[in-house]
């Protein structure tokens, strides 16, 4: 029985799948992202409830780590559409798969509907009255969190952002190696265990954490436990709102993103194990 599959037969797959993709409708493409980033909202969600009473900085991304594979993993077995996995599409244009306006039209699809999948939980989670956790602790760490993303300088962010995708990309691709769910399992885990640990700039986590973040921040109660129990001061809270977390984050991450999953994971990998055996 096949075990793995090899990289160049992964990439020949993935070029292969590209052209699958391109065939969706819209509304499919979008509805496929929509999933996803709900399913990487659960990850981020439960993630923070499991770090949230750790006062230790790296046990508690330990933790954390151990839990938000979930999301990507969800992802990978039930066929959703991911943002940062999905910027290794550019493939496609390289070898005249798709179009260039073709790539850009998936990819903003698929992002726009990445953050509605992320909003929603954010949104669902609110209601669920789980942020009320431990006194409101989880919800002034919720805000904690969302303060220090939103505090990132342009630059910091995007270099995260690149680091963040050429782990997330590897896990999609040694993932797509294995043939049998466990396989799949454990080739995404241990990647993306890595890559929360290091405390890297996922596009569509943040999409949940950020907005999870200014949701709670509308409940004085947790703003209060914020002041207390992190000191977060009135400037700090004020920081946080929807300027910064598009300019201070989603924007630059986003990019950092695109070029960890397109130029220094896709084409390279692409090129080396299939591309120029063609040319």
């Amino acid at each position: 029985m096949k075990v793995t599959n090899t990289i160049s037969q992964v990439m020949e797959q993935y070029s292969t799948n590209i052209v699958k993709k391109a065939e969706y409708s819209a509304w499919g493409l979008f509805a496929r992202a929509i999933l996803a980033g709900a399913m990487i909202a659960f990850g981020a969600e439960a993630s923070n409830v499991a770090a949230h009473g750790i006062a230790d900085v790296g046990l508690a991304r330990t933790v954390a780590g151990v839990v938000f594979p979930i999301g990507l993993m969800m992802v990978i077995l039930m066929g959703a559409e991911l943002f940062t996995g999905d910027c290794m599409l550019v493939i496609g244009v390289t070898e005249k798969i798709i179009s260039l306006r073709k790539l850009i039209v998936m990819l903003v699809t698929i992002w726009i509907g990445n953050f509605a999948g992320g909003a929603l939980i954010s949104a669902l989670t609110y209601f669920s009255n789980q942020f009320n956790y431990s006194g409101g602790g989880l919800g002034a760490y919720t805000i904690k969190v969302a303060v220090g993303k939103t505090g990132l300088s342009f630059g910091t962010a995007f270099v995260s952002g690149i680091l963040c995708n050429i782990l997330v990309c590897a896990a999609v691709l040694m993932a797509m190696c294995a043939t049998d769910v466990a396989g799949k399992i454990l080739a995404s885990f241990f990647i993306i265990f890595a890559f929360v640990i290091s405390g890297f700039e996922h596009c569509v986590a943040n999409m949940y954490y950020i907005t999870a973040g200014l949701i709670c921040k509308l409940n004085p109660d947790y703003v209060s436990v914020s002041m207390g129990k992190y000191g977060l001061t009135e400037a700090q809270l004020a920081s946080l709102n929807i300027k910064t977390f598009l300019i201070n984050n989603l924007v630059p991450v986003t990019l950092g993103n695109i070029v960890g999953g397109a130029l220094l994971v896709g084409i390279p990998l692409y090129y080396i194990n299939v591309g120029r055996k063609k040319h």
